[in-house]
């Protein structure tokens, strides 16, 4: 089984990916991860010089070769389920779920590494941050909807891992 974990960048997939792995005995893979390692450079770095087109076209790929690992939770960039009909796809090859937190709370943890984000270069009041937030949320929320399970974590300090374990132990996906 794949579990593809998505939702906006800030929204906790990979700190609750690697903890849901643990709990489940399942191997964890960061996309952005695995598309540095292809490259051999930072995501930002491949925007930067490559730009978004290509950037999208190859998480695409790197994703679909996913479909070769078993028992793992895998964590998705933010964008990754608005291109290339990736939403479909995923959801076709595993149980996809959407880490939905409160806009503060994305902002809260955006603001801890910004420079990690290229989506975010330029931004510099809280203002335009949570601008930017709402905006990307409305424009990805449709893709984010089709997500199998939506888990709406309202705080931090919850122990999502631990909920979306037990979830995924019982629901009829993991059949």
């Amino acid at each position: 089984m794949r579990i593809f974990l998505i939702g906006f960048m800030g929204s906790g997939k990979s700190y609750t990916g690697k903890r849901l792995a643990a709990l489940l005995g399942y191997a964890f893979y960061d996309l952005d991860a695995l598309i540095e390692e292809r490259e051999e450079c930072a995501v930002s770095d491949i925007f930067h010089d490559k730009g978004e087109v290509y950037f999208r076209e190859l998480e695409s790929r790197i994703l679909r070769e996913t479909a070769s690992l078993t028992n793992a939770v895998i964590s998705c960039g933010g964008g990754t389920p608005c291109f290339h009909q990736n939403m479909d796809w995923m959801n076709a090859h595993g149980i996809t779920i959407w880490l939905d937190p409160p806009e503060e709370v994305i902002y809260r943890r955006l603001q801890r590494k910004p420079h990690k984000r290229p989506l975010l270069a330029g931004l510099e009041t809280e203002e335009q941050w949570l601008a930017f937030i709402e905006t990307k949320l409305a424009e990805r929320g449709p893709y984010y909807n089709q997500a199998q399970v939506v888990y709406r974590q309202e705080s931090d300090g919850v122990d999502a891992a631990g909920e979306l374990a037990a979830l995924v132990e019982t629901s009829p996906f993991s059949s």
